[in-house]
C-alpha cells in the first residue's frame, strides 16, 4: 500500500529537518565522531534514493521506517566492502567493536538516546564554546549555516570557518560516542542548555526559514530537555527553567499565526487557542527551577514568559519589565532590549518608550524598526510607515514581510481617511 495524498516533493523536505539529523546521530555511534562524514554520506545518500525511488514507486505506507530500512542497508553495505574499511575505518576502531557495530539498532529510544549522547560529544572542549554549539546545532539539528549565522548574529563565512576547525578538531581529538563521566556532562551540560535554547529559538521565531514558525524545531527542543531532566546528573534548576520557558512559548504556537500563515500579534492573539496543558506543565517546572536560590537567564525569560500566559493582572507589565531589567543585566542583546522597551510601553506608554527606543540605535535591526512602527502608530503614522518600511528591507522573513507590507497597507489607508 502506498500513500497517495501527498507528493514526495513536498514529504521529503519536512522529513529530511525531522529525520536526518536523528539518523545521522545513530550512525555516529557506529562510526564514531572522527568519521562522522561517512555517517552524514549514507543518511544523505538514504534521502537521495528516497528521492529516486518515490518519484517512480509512490511514497511507501511508513515513509520515515523506509528511510531508517535503507540506512541500516546502506550501513551494513559499507561494511561489507572490504577495502573501504580497510583504508578508511580499521584503524579508527577497536577490532572488538566491529563486531558490535555491524548491525544498526534504530529503535526510538535509541534514535532519542543516540541524539542526546551525540550533543554532549560535539559539546567537546577541545573547541570553543561557540564552535560547539554550531557544531551540534548543525549535526544535531539540521540548521544551515545561514540559520546558525542568523542565531549567532554573525556573518556565514565565519560560521563556515568555525565549523571547519571545529570538525578538524573532532577528527584529530579521535574520541567515541560513549558514556561520559559525572564531571564532564556536568561540564558541558551549560553547552548543551544553550544549544536546545538556540534550536527551540529557530523554530518559535525563524528569521531565515520562509515559515516564521517550525514547530517540529520547537516540538524537538521540549523533547530533548525533557530526557534532560529525566536524568539526575542533568536535573538541574537550569534545566527546568529552560524547559518551563519552552512549554510557556510553545503553549502559544497555534495562536501567533493565522490561516494565511501571517504574524498575529500578542496582544491579538486568540486565547482560546493557548495549550493549557502545556501552560500546566510549565508551571511544574519552573517550581521545580526554583528550589534553590539560583537564578539565571532561563530563569528570567521562563518567568516573562509565565506572565505572559498568566490570567489578567493589573500590574502584569510591571512584573515583566522588571524581570527584564534584571535579564538585561545578566546577559545583554539587542534583541533582549528590544523587548524590555516594548514591555516599557505597555507600562510608560508609547511617547516615553520612543525615547527609550532610539536610545538603542539598533538602525540596522528589523526588529528595532517594527517597534518604533508600532509605537509611532498612534501618534505620527508617516513615521510609522517609514519605520515598518525600513524592518521590510532589512528582513530575511518573508512571512515577515507580508505581515509589515500589511500593516503599511493599512495606515496608509487609515492616513487616506
Amino acid at each position: 500500500m502506498k500513500v497517495q495524498h501527498q507528493s514526495h516533493h513536498e514529504l521529503l523536505p519536512h522529513l529530511f529537518r525531522q529525520e536526518y539529523a536523528k539518523m545521522t546521530a545513530v550512525l555516529c555511534r557506529h562510526f564514531g565522531l572522527k568519521h562522522i562524514e561517512i555517517a552524514e554520506d549514507i543518511a544523505s545518500d538514504t534521502f537521495l534514493k528516497a528521492s529516486e525511488n518515490w518519484a517512480i514507486n509512490g511514497i511507501p505506507e511508513n515513509p520515515t521506517a523506509w528511510l531508517y530500512a535503507v540506512a541500516k542497508n546502506k550501513t551494513k553495505d559499507y561494511f561489507k566492502h572490504v577495502a573501504v574499511f580497510e583504508t578508511q575505518v580499521k584503524e579508527a576502531i577497536k577490532p572488538t567493536e566491529i563486531e558490535a557495530e555491524n548491525d544498526v539498532e534504530l529503535s526510538s529510544q535509541n534514535i532519542s538516546d543516540s541524539q542526546l549522547a551525540m550533543i554532549f560529544a560535539v559539546c567537546n572542549p577541545t573547541n570553543s564554546t561557540e564552535a560547539q554549539i554550531c557544531l551540534a546545532l548543525q549535526i544535531l539539528c539540521g540548521f544551515s549555516v545561514e540559520e546558525i549565522a542568523s542565531a549567532f548574529l554573525t556573518k556565514t563565512e565565519t560560521i563556515k570557518k568555525r565549523l571547519l576547525r571545529a570538525r578538524a578538531n573532532l577528527r584529530n581529538d579521535d574520541f567515541q560516542i560513549k558514556s561520559l563521566s559525572e564531571t564532564a556532562i556536568k561540564s558541558r551540560l551549560d553547552t548543551v542548555l544553550k544549544t536546545l535554547y538556540l534550536l527551540f529559538n529557530e523554530g518559535y521565531f525563524s528569521k531565515t526559514y520562509r515559515r516564521q514558525i517550525r514547530k517540529d524545531f520547537c516540538s524537538e527542543a521540549i523533547r530533548l530537555t525533557l530526557i534532560l531532566t529525566e536524568n539526575p546528573l542533568t536535573d538541574t534548576p537550569q534545566t527546568n527553567a529552560l524547559l518551563a520557558l519552552m512549554c510557556f512559548q510553545g503553549s502559544r504556537l497555534e495562536a501567533r499565526t493565522n490561516d494565511k500563515g501571517e504574524a498575529v500579534l500578542f496582544d491579538e492573539q486568540d486565547r482560546r487557542l493557548w495549550d493549557t496543558t502545556l501552560i500546566a506543565k510549565g508551571n511544574y517546572f519552573l517550581v521545580n527551577a526554583c528550589n534553590n536560590n539560583e537564578i539565571s537567564k532561563y530563569h528570567l525569560e521562563a518567568g516573562i514568559a509565565y506572565w505572559h500566559t498568566a490570567p489578567a493582572d493589573q500590574n502584569k507589565w510591571q512584573h515583566i519589565l522588571q524581570l527584564y531589567n534584571r535579564l538585561i543585566l545578566v546577559e545583554y542583546s539587542p534583541i533582549t532590549a528590544l523587548n524590555r522597551t516594548f514591555a516599557f510601553a505597555k507600562v510608560y506608554g508609547h511617547d516615553k518608550a520612543i525615547t527609550e527606543a532610539e536610545k538603542l540605535q539598533l538602525t540596522g535591526n528589523t526588529y528595532y524598526h517594527e517597534l518604533l512602527g508600532y509605537l509611532y502608530a498612534d501618534t505620527d503614522l508617516d513615521k510609522a510607515i517609514a519605520h515598518y518600511e525600513e524592518a521590510v528591507r532589512h528582513t530575511k522573513s518573508k512571512t515577515e514581510k507580508l505581515t509589515l507590507i500589511k500593516e503599511i497597507a493599512r495606515l496608509k489607508e487609515k492616513i487616506s481617511h
